[in-house]
């Protein structure tokens, strides 16, 4: 019988289709429990019909004790990042159960996703880049000499569709130098003609997240997201062209049955035969679902991870030269009848 208890949100989330920033979940074999405050409690029972809603009237790790007092658990699982310290303490010493500690196991439930959650993470992915074609589209006619602080804010507008959506992070946005920076900050740095931009957001769709790359050289008249790029600068082109191969070296060689490192390789493969290896300087993809960062982690050290059909994951070199610019280009990827396809 499956006994655990969860205190993230989208863990939770993935349990019962509702969570909040205050509760407890706890399931005890068929049985889902949510222990929250009164905030929540009505949003609760009509948002999550398979839990019984526990109201939380003396802290959340208080209530989960009185109610486990009242049963005959013996053992449970939690995941030992989902808690601090000292909540668990205020846990752990008050009851004679022994906790069973499983680091990341909802995230292991969730690495294979299942044909819904594929269709939700494909709408959040063409729903996301609709939103760089209106960030493009407002680039076009408005974004000569802007700031990146400036066009930070029209990527949040853009890609939310002016709050309609929640995003899945906090867009990056580097102009030149600054997309040498693999998670740049927004700068005061001003977009001219000529320059080379880095553009990495996503959006969220029912909670499915979507996760996008692109590099643009910036003509004001045509810029654009596309995946062909014509750069003025013969480097900028060399570099773009160099980390577009190891893309897509990776979106047509991937398979089934290889291992994620595998799937590293044959990105960074193509990056490190071209004298450029020491630019790569992350790994080749994460898994994305409700969370933006999930398994599998598609990295040269993760050797045990074997790729199955329904993983979703991206596939995102780059190369990062310090004090001159960056190019990183991403997609989202799924599994399907054994090969990469991009969602």
């Amino acid at each position: 019988m499956e006994q655990y208890i969860l205190k993230d949100e989208n863990a939770i989330y993935y349990e019962c289709g509702f969570s909040c920033d205050n509760v407890i979940f706890l399931k005890l074999g068929e049985e889902k429990y949510f222990i929250t405050d009164s905030r929540y409690v009505q949003e609760a029972k009509e948002n999550a019909p398979t839990c019984q809603v526990i109201q939380a009237n003396d802290g959340l790790e208080n209530e989960l004790v009185s109610f486990l007092k009242k049963t005959s658990v013996k053992e449970i699982m939690f995941d030992p990042s989902d808690f601090t310290l000292s909540s668990f303490s205020k846990i752990e010493s008050k009851l004679k159960i022994n906790f069973i500690q499983e680091l990341h196991f909802s995230k292991l439930k969730r690495i294979i996703k299942s044909d819904e959650e594929i269709k939700l993470l494909r709408k959040a992915s063409v729903l996301g880049k609709e939103g760089f074609d209106r960030l493009a589209k407002y680039l076009r006619a408005n974004g000569e000499d802007k700031s990146e602080k400036l066009i930070h804010f029209k990527a949040k507008q853009n890609l939310s569709a002016n709050g309609k959506y929640g995003l899945s992070f906090e867009p990056i946005i580097g102009i030149n130098e600054n997309g040498a920076k693999p998670h740049a900050l927004p700068s005061k740095n001003c977009l001219k003609d000529g320059d080379i931009l880095l553009v990495d957001a996503g959006i969220k769709y029912k909670r499915y997240c979507s996760d996008r790359t692109c590099t643009s050289y910036v003509d004001f008249e045509t810029i654009n997201f596309k995946r062909s790029q014509t750069f003025k600068n013969p480097k900028h082109q060399k570099i773009y062209d160099l980390v577009y191969k190891a893309h897509q070296n990776a979106v047509e060689k991937a398979r089934v049955g290889m291992k994620a490192s595998d799937i590293d390789n044959l990105t960074r493969s193509v990056i490190e035969e071209a004298g450029y290896g020491k630019y790569f300087v992350h790994s080749t993809g994460h898994g994305v679902g409700v969370d933006i960062h999930e398994f599998p982690v598609i990295s040269a050290k993760n050797t045990d991870v074997v790729i199955e059909d329904n993983m979703v994951y991206t596939i995102e070199p780059g190369i990062y030269l310090p004090n001159e610019f960056g190019v990183r280009i991403e997609d989202t990827i799924v599994m399907t009848d054994g090969k990469a396809h991009i969602l």
